[in-house]
């Protein structure tokens, strides 16, 4: 378990199932303790155990059982409240508070911005803490999440709402997926230095059995390729190799539709 502080918490890094990530994040200033995307149960309960804190609430991003199969048995063990989108309440197991980006949950010492990110669901949101961006599925170190029910332009708008965070935000995405991201990435955008230099700090973390995991908004805009349609002239350069329409919607696109079939 590794574990990252910011201002206001703690963040504690669990690594589950393949390549799953679960967040425990630790309030300093009240007893609020939360998982957030629990795959499972056990390594929430153990941890738990190790830290001597009992769990007060769960936050889910998206219904998906990679990320809420634990929502019941911690409920059961711990009465905790389980948290997540009310949009796609009939969806997550367990669920007490349905939030919004109007509605976000009320944690004592906790500041909590909601934001609705749809793309890799109807429903997905993630949870904003200050410096901490709790994603889970829509943005991933150098990649962003399979459309399964949403749209090209709905994943795109969440990730140019996501990018326009501080640059300095961490990113907690909820899978290990980026040296795989980060060899798509590289067929992409083969002549960006950021990407060439990530790909080497990246490689030799997993190499060492480190997490590539947190980023930082600055270091997803300069790197990831789902991202880059952000910058002009990355735009007018991939519509010309592609021969495709030089819009930021028109080149994420093709470059999802190409990772799709990577």
């Amino acid at each position: 378990m590794l574990s990252y502080n910011h201002s206001n918490f703690t963040v504690h890094q669990l690594s589950a199932l393949r390549d799953n990530y679960i967040y425990l994040l630790e309030a300093h200033a009240s007893e609020a303790f939360i998982a957030i995307d629990p795959a499972e149960a056990v390594s929430v309960s153990c941890a738990c155990r190790a830290l001597g804190k009992p769990l007060t609430h769960i936050f889910n991003t998206h219904h998906h059982r990679d990320h809420t199969d634990g929502n019941q048995l911690l409920k059961k063990d711990f009465g905790c409240l389980v948290i997540g989108a009310a949009h796609d309440a009939e969806r997550i197991p367990g669920i007490d508070v349905k939030v919004s980006e109007t509605t976000p949950p009320l944690v004592d010492g906790l500041n909590i911005r909601v934001m609705d990110v749809a793309g890799h669901t109807r429903g997905h949101i993630a949870y904003l803490l200050d410096d901490a961006l709790f994603c889970g599925d829509t943005l991933f170190g150098a990649g962003c999440g399979r459309l399964f029910e949403g749209t090209p332009a709905q994943m795109w708008h969440s990730l140019q709402k996501i990018a326009q965070l501080d640059g300095n935000t961490r990113v907690y995405c909820a899978h290990e997926y980026t040296l795989t991201n980060l060899d798509f990435a590289v067929t992409v955008d083969p002549d960006n230095c950021a990407l060439k230099k990530r790909l080497l700090q990246d490689s030799k973390k997993r190499q060492q059995s480190s997490p590539t995991i947190p980023s930082t908004i600055a270091v997803e805009k300069a790197s990831n390729p789902f991202l880059r349609p952000l910058n002009a002239g990355f735009v007018a350069a991939y519509a010309v190799s592609k021969g495709i329409k030089a819009d930021a919607l028109t080149v994420f696109t093709h470059i999802r539709r190409r990772k799709d079939r990577y």
